[in-house]
């Protein structure tokens, strides 16, 4: 959410090729995927909260880092910090998120917390473009790490301790309740399905502004409309689909996501210069796809493991949801060719070819995953 949206200014700023750029994205991912692994044995053995607040004054640090960067290595050198740290935020929320709330509220629960992406677009990326703009891109980095601060504390002071599953623990040390977690059968297709929407997720998000600014003719001042009236829809869109996740099956939601976003990115793909509210009406469409497969796709995943493994299944998943994406951002960043900085972006639709493939192997997963859900539950719909 910081890096994607001034991924010109930065390719600008620094004279990076779109693989450095590639790389610098990644390297942010496949440091997160590696501390989520190192972290998933002992994760169930903690208060949730206490591990979040760890985490996160680690990824405060990191973000820190990157606002005084002044060169491409000690930039990459900061993301990998503030990876190895915010790797495990995510799925520690979720952990949380999983053990207060049941499967047929989760969906609505999701919706919200879903919102902060929103939220992000609205509020967050206008406003980082905009200091962007009058001050450079560390600028950026800097209010998130002073927000950052204010959120911690919030979590300190706010968030109960969430010890429940410490009651379901068994005796098995760190590294045997890793490897019993990620050699369950049960749990295996959701950290593979995972994998798999994290590489079409991630293959077009790192180019989009540089895509936005050289080949639609979207100017800089003009990138805080975008983002911010495709977040004011993201942010409109996210409860409604929760909602819709809780009544009926979630599966079908996805599916029915997943073939919008598809059709709509292939067209995308393909735009030349354009007028901003093209640009704006196709972000938007795309939006409503993305977050129609992400709210049902993480309702369903959270209901495999049990609560016992809750932390560690989380952590892998993240962590593979991560790596993937770390991946796909470095091959996106190989794929995509510019000839010089003021350039459009060659082989962009090329992108979007691989994401569809890579949708529909998703697709055909997370009916799998789907399937397991109502197995376990003994139910006909979830």
């Amino acid at each position: 959410m910081i890096m994607s949206p001034m991924g010109d200014m930065l390719m600008k700023s620094l004279a990076l090729k779109p693989a450095q750029f590639g790389y610098a994205v990644s390297a942010y991912a496949l440091s997160a995927g590696v501390s989520g692994l190192l972290t998933a044995g002992f994760a169930d053995s903690f208060d949730r909260k206490k591990l979040l607040l760890f985490f996160y004054i680690g990824f405060i640090v990191g973000t820190f880092l990157c606002s005084i960067s002044d060169s491409y290595v000690m930039l990459l050198a900061a993301r990998i910090v503030t990876g190895l740290f915010g790797g495990v935020i995510g799925s520690v929320a979720m952990a949380i998120i999983t053990d207060l709330f049941d499967i047929h509220h989760r969906g609505r629960v999701m919706g919200y917390v879903q919102m902060g992406l929103g939220g992000s677009q609205v509020l967050g990326i206008p406003i980082s473009l905009a200091l962007a703009n009058a001050w450079g891109w560390r600028v950026p980095f800097l209010m998130v790490a002073v927000m950052a601060v204010v959120i911690a504390l919030l979590i300190f002071f706010k968030l109960r301790p969430v010890t429940q599953h410490l009651e379901k623990q068994t005796d098995r040390k760190a590294i045997s309740h890793l490897l019993h977690t990620f050699t369950n059968k049960h749990y295996r297709i959701g950290f593979i399905t995972t994998a798999f929407l994290s590489i079409g997720g991630y293959m077009m998000m790192p180019f989009g502004t540089a895509f936005a600014v050289n080949n639609l003719g979207i100017s800089q001042n003009q990138l805080p409309w975008l983002f911010g009236i495709s977040g004011i829809a993201t942010l409109t869109m996210l409860p409604l689909i929760g909602r819709l996740s809780d009544r009926i099956d979630k599966y079908k939601l996805f599916a029915v996501a997943a073939v919008w976003m598809m059709i709509v990115v292939l067209f995308y793909t393909k735009l030349s210069i354009s007028p901003l509210w093209v640009a704006i009406a196709f972000n938007v469409l795309m939006m409503i796809g993305i977050l129609g497969r992400m709210v049902p796709a993480g309702a369903l995943t959270t209901g495999l493991p049990e609560m016992a493994d809750r932390g560690a299944f989380m952590s892998i998943n993240s962590s593979l949801q991560q790596i993937a994406g770390g991946v796909a951002a470095a091959c996106a960043g190989m794929i995509v060719v510019q000839k010089d900085k003021f350039s459009p972006l060659e082989n962009y639709d090329l992108l979007g070819y691989v994401m569809v493939v890579i949708t529909i192997i998703s697709m055909v997963l997370m009916y799998l995953v789907s399937e397991a859900v109502k197995r376990k539950l003994g139910e006909k719909t979830v």
